[in-house]
């Protein structure tokens, strides 16, 4: 178009032609020059967006790494970088919460450690120094403790176990009622002792895939606890039967009770309603907390309620029959 309207011209079409090329030029590099600097200003701009909350995230982490675990990644919107953020709080609210139990597991292991040491060190060493004679008494005294310390050992142990991801149940089918009758046998002695009335009523026919030794071990725990904090001439019942869907198992007693308020926290390890009472009837406060652990090992649930006394149930899940299994099975497939 400009040849076209230059060719009319007629004269200096040489000047004009180099004028405009020189013109042309001047405005390709200014343009090349203001779009790099436009690009590094935009390219600093989105670098900071992005690095800024990362740098934030760091600092967090490195807070983090030294122990305080309360340091939050402050982060607002809905896209990638803020999804981090709040993944980054989460995980630093549950290293908090671990944190915490293991400081409370530690001390409380401390102090159920210290105390029967505590004693046993007082009594030995009043035993060296001819203050005490060792009577029968308190040589019994002695081995209280010591067997104090070999269970809470046990229970830890124990507890480790039932945590530990290669920990497997032996489940096979067995009659609730034979299981029931063995664990009431172990305490029945102590029960008698302690003059408590201890009853129970299964249907024989209830059957269960559990496992044997580890539904005794709940159920010897269960009845043990009762006892503790049941009087003398009181009663304690267990009863099973087969619902709908799930079996029940329930232990009532009509002991002391517990305060509301320490209800939802009894299952805690080491939890202690009444720190004095228990230290006086003994216990590591570990026995309840592996007993809810083996009873969701077998998809079981268990609760507990204390109005006259206390009640835990247990439910587990009901034995299928054949029939129902192949029609399971058949749906599945």
């Amino acid at each position: 178009m400009y040849q076209s309207q230059a060719s009319v011209i007629g004269h200096d079409l040489i000047e004009l032609n180099y004028h405009l090329e020189l013109a042309l030029l001047q405005t390709i590099l200014w343009t090349c020059f203001v779009s790099i600097v436009l690009a590094i200003v935009l390219g600093f701009y989105v670098a900071k967006r992005i690095s800024s909350p990362l740098v934030h995230m760091k600092h967090v982490a490195e807070k983090m790494t030294v122990g305080e675990w309360h340091a939050r990644v402050s982060l607002s919107g809905t896209d990638e970088l803020a999804e981090l953020g709040r993944s980054i709080n989460t995980l630093a609210a549950q290293l908090q919460h671990q944190e915490q139990l293991r400081v409370t597991m530690t001390e409380n292991i401390a102090h159920e450690l210290r105390t029967p040491l505590t004693t046993l060190k007082s009594h030995m060493r009043a035993l060296e120094d001819g203050i005490w004679e060792p009577t029968p008494s308190r040589i019994h005294t002695c081995y209280e403790e010591i067997e104090r310390l070999t269970e809470l050992v046990a229970e830890l142990e124990d507890l480790n176990q039932l945590e530990s991801p290669g920990f497997q149940l032996v489940r096979k089918e067995v009659r609730l009622a034979e299981v029931i009758a063995h664990a009431v046998n172990l305490v029945d002695a102590s029960y008698r002792e302690k003059h408590v009335r201890l009853d129970y009523s299964v249907d024989p026919d209830v059957r269960a895939l559990i496992d044997h030794d580890r539904m005794i071990q709940v159920l010897v725990n269960l009845l043990s606890n009762a006892l503790k904090f049941t009087a003398e001439h009181g009663e304690v019942n267990i009863s099973a039967a087969e619902e709908l869907t799930e079996i029940r198992i329930v232990v009532e007693d009509s002991g002391e009770g517990i305060p509301p308020e320490d209800l939802p926290n009894v299952f805690e390890r080491f939890y202690r309603a009444d720190k004095s009472r228990s230290r006086r009837i003994g216990g590591s406060g570990l026995g309840l907390t592996i007993v809810k652990q083996l009873i969701a090992a077998h998809d079981g649930r268990i609760k507990v309620d204390s109005e006259k006394g206390t009640t835990f149930t247990i439910r587990l899940p009901k034995l299928l029959s054949e029939s129902t299994q192949v029609l399971q099975k058949y749906k599945v497939d």
